[in-house]
């Protein structure tokens, strides 16, 4: 079984452990690598929908690994108990369905280690999350895949909160301060993403006013840090 590059990317932030619980696991791809890798020894892997789950035990068990993955039909955190596990990973998400999965599991995301996340939408609404609740941004990682940007987060609990230029949630500051070999690329796709939207914003209204201005103020900053 081959992982694609993004899950790849997000299997590659799980250190060594006892047992992680896949989120959303879809297919189970991410618990089956982790395990045949020597990554984790076991898994729990959960799916609110019956249908994934029930394609999950299918490769589950042609890859031998039944005694080692255990299947749970549930919404986010609601399968797993606290300290159940090491670690979590959510990935293939909207950044705001992530942030209330951790919302709604709080006492189940403060007892594990970290949690790597993976959000397809939003990633700038779950960073602002996770700066402002205080939680811990141990690393971050950026991948391409089909013309897509995927930007993958491992954080744990703390309760820290701290305030950053709004910038610093579009574009992350760790991967900034790593010198990510895809940064340029990823602020010029975001500055061409601005562009498109300063174009579309017509009228005087107050609320398109004030979107232009909030738009052209996003283009300043990210302008200001492809020059860095």
């Amino acid at each position: 079984m081959e992982l694609s590059l993004r899950l790849k990317k997000v299997a590659s932030m799980v250190e060594k452990c006892t047992r992680i619980a896949d989120i959303g696991t879809d297919h189970a791809y991410i618990p089956i690598y982790l395990i045949k890798n020597e990554i984790c020894e076991s898994a729990i892997a959960t799916d609110i929908n019956k249908g994934p789950v029930e394609k999950a035990k299918v490769n589950i068990y042609l890859e031998n690994l039944s005694d080692r993955i255990e299947c749970r039909l549930g919404g986010g955190f609601s399968t797993i108990k606290p300290s159940e596990v090491q670690c979590a990973i959510i990935a293939g998400m909207g950044g705001n369905l992530i942030r209330d999965i951790i919302e709604e599991g709080i006492d189940v995301f403060k007892s594990i280690d970290y949690c790597v996340l993976q959000p397809v939408q939003n990633p700038e609404v779950l960073r602002e999350y996770i700066y402002k609740c205080g939680y811990k941004i141990i690393d971050e990682e950026l991948c391409v895949e089909d013309n897509k940007f995927y930007e993958i987060m491992k954080i744990k609990f703390d309760r820290k909160p701290i305030n950053l230029n709004p910038i610093y949630y579009e574009i992350s500051k760790v991967l900034i301060d790593k010198k990510h070999p895809l940064l340029k690329e990823y602020i010029s796709y975001k500055l061409e993403k601005y562009y498109k939207i300063k174009e579309y914003i017509t009228g005087y209204t107050e609320n398109s006013e004030r979107k232009r201005a909030e738009t052209i103020e996003k283009i300043k900053s990210l302008e200001g840090l492809l020059k860095r």
